[in-house]
């Protein structure tokens, strides 16, 4: 029997294996077993109800898709009555992911979702900082730092970050926001981007900009959630371009202690039981007895390991 449980601050996981914010709703519940999966990762979350961005909101790319739904939501009173005690029956760990446009937002509702059954808050700082011209937080170290220790003010639930990766030194904000106490990091979110319609030039999306998600991005993200791993202490999330076993792994092997699913969930919903399926069948075939001795096991590069080519 393999060991698939991962340890993510003071939170165990059955396995390292979680869908994205808003990637996975209640109706998921008709197609897939819940019960299997290492966690829940809900929907973000505004304190207030938030209609989201004029359609279209979604373009279909090469090899990615690009998203602009601009976070609608039924408010963190809908949250607490509703979707918690939802997931509850499941026994996994409930993740809320929560946005805000202040520092003062930030604090209040992550102190206001802090109820039972609420295992992890995870941060999103890739909304815009209406106080700094609509940047987004984490873009910032200094604002990445301001929010983290707002919400670690707020309450006693172990507080995710997740970074962007809209940013040119990806370490420094990691270790911004370990040092305003985060207990783990998820890396990272979606890419910034923009497509046309050539036919009416007009944008693809409405918004004129969105994430761009999918296996496109998968070495982008790969990459500084390596970055991040090497440069804190606390755990890593790796996201981004996850739609098989072997993505996974690479995301694991890098060192990152779990790994959640996105875009691939709405190509096909059983995506998530069969990474978690391919890991077992993975350290199976070699012997491996939990998957933790998967995780940060990346070796150099090495020539004497490729096979000379004839005639060289």
């Amino acid at each position: 029997m393999v060991n698939l449980s991962t340890q993510i601050g003071n939170i165990t996981l059955s396995n390292p294996v979680m869908p994205g914010s808003g990637t996975f709703g209640e109706g998921m519940a008709q197609v897939i077993d819940i019960t299997k999966l290492g966690g829940v990762v809900t929907k973000t979350i505004t304190r207030d109800v938030r209609q989201g961005n004029p359609p279209p909101r979604v373009a279909e790319l090469r090899e990615s898709t690009l998203f602009s739904i601009g976070i609608p939501s039924n408010g963190s009173d809908d949250y607490i009555n509703s979707t918690v005690p939802f997931y509850l029956p499941y026994g996994v760990p409930i993740i809320a992911s929560i946005s805000a446009d202040t520092v003062e937002d930030f604090h209040e509702l992550a102190a206001q979702i802090s109820v039972p059954g609420v295992s992890a808050i995870e941060i999103n700082v890739s909304c815009p900082n209406l106080k700094k011209d609509g940047e987004a937080f984490g873009m910032s170290a200094e604002s990445t730092y301001e929010v983290m220790k707002a919400v670690k003010a707020a309450t006693k639930t172990p507080c995710w970050t997740k970074l962007t990766p809209n940013v040119g030194n990806v370490s420094e904000v990691a270790i911004a926001s370990e040092e305003a106490g985060a207990d783990a990091l998820v890396v990272a979110n979606a890419i910034l981007g923009m497509a046309i319609d050539t036919s009416t030039r007009t944008p693809r999306v409405a918004n004129l900009m969105g994430g761009l998600t999918g296996n496109a991005c998968k070495p982008i993200n790969l990459r500084m959630a390596y970055q991040c791993v090497q440069a804190v202490d606390i755990p890593v999330i790796g996201c981004g371009g996850i739609s098989t076993t072997e993505d996974a792994l690479e995301y694991l092997i890098a060192g990152c202690a779990a790994i959640q699913v996105g875009t691939a969930n709405f190509l096909s919903p059983n995506t998530m039981l069969t990474i978690i399926e391919g890991l077992k069948e993975y350290c199976k075939a070699r012997d491996i007895q939990a998957i933790s001795e998967v995780v940060g096991s990346l070796q150099p590069y090495s020539s004497e390991k490729l096979p000379i080519s004839a005639g060289l």
